[in-house]
């Protein structure tokens, strides 16, 4: 009668020697090209449904004149919110309605979207916000991925020769992207939309640049 063993045995690799970890980034500046315009108008009464159709007629109005300049990338209309609220007194008692509603311009077409947010009449202007469109983003980030992929290469090869090897291979990387904040903020106050003699003058705006940060980093075995 045989009997048999099994062995095993830990096998314990050694750590890498000469890996070396290091990061670099690039940061390209990039002009703002997507404007986004909220228009908003508030009623109040003790009558829920004229409220709301006071809000209905305000909103109906405004999307017809946006609408006659819509162009899809350059003038694109969205409605908002549009909510109602109770007001009560100190007990509790209700007192009336309040509502909103907003209209959203947004789009590339700077001139187009103020010229209309200036023609009209029954909505206000509540908030301007400056973006970069899809398409630049994705521009731009290419183009600083290849700057920051370069910064990496660049600085691994100079701290190999420094450290007293001939170069290095690459073992691992991550490249990440983010937006950086706005550098430049040039939006003119809400309050000069309507401020101008003209009913249907062009609000004041102006854009100002964002910046794109790329960030690479990994290790690199020397050799």
């Amino acid at each position: 009668m045989g009997a048999s063993a099994a062995w095993s045995q830990a096998v314990t690799l050694p750590s890498p020697q000469n890996v070396l970890q290091l990061s670099a980034n690039a940061t390209v500046e990039v002009q703002q090209d997507q404007l986004s315009m909220t228009l908003s108008t508030t009623r109040d009464g003790t009558d829920a449904s004229a409220v709301q159709a006071q809000l209905k007629s305000a909103l109906d109005a405004a999307l017809v004149e946006a609408r006659k300049s819509a162009q899809a990338g350059q003038l694109e209309v969205q409605t908002g919110n549009f909510t109602m609220s109770p007001r009560r007194s100190r007990d509790g008692k209700l007192t009336g309605w309040q509502g909103t509603a907003d209209l959203i311009l947004e789009g590339r077409d700077f001139p187009r979207i103020a010229q209309t947010a200036g023609r009209i009449s029954t909505l206000t202007i509540r908030n301007v916000g400056f973006s970069l469109s899809r398409e630049q983003q994705a521009r731009v980030e290419s183009e600083a991925q290849g700057q920051a992929i370069d910064n990496f290469k660049q600085r691994a090869d100079e701290l190999a020769k420094r450290l007293g090897f001939a170069g290095y291979t690459l073992r691992e990387v991550a490249v990440n992207s983010h937006l950086g904040g706005p550098i430049q903020p040039r939006v003119m106050a809400m309050e000069m939309a309507k401020a101008a003699s003209a009913s249907d003058a062009p609000v004041p705006i102006e854009a100002g640049k964002t910046s794109v940060v790329v960030n690479v980093s990994g290790s690199v075995q020397l050799k």
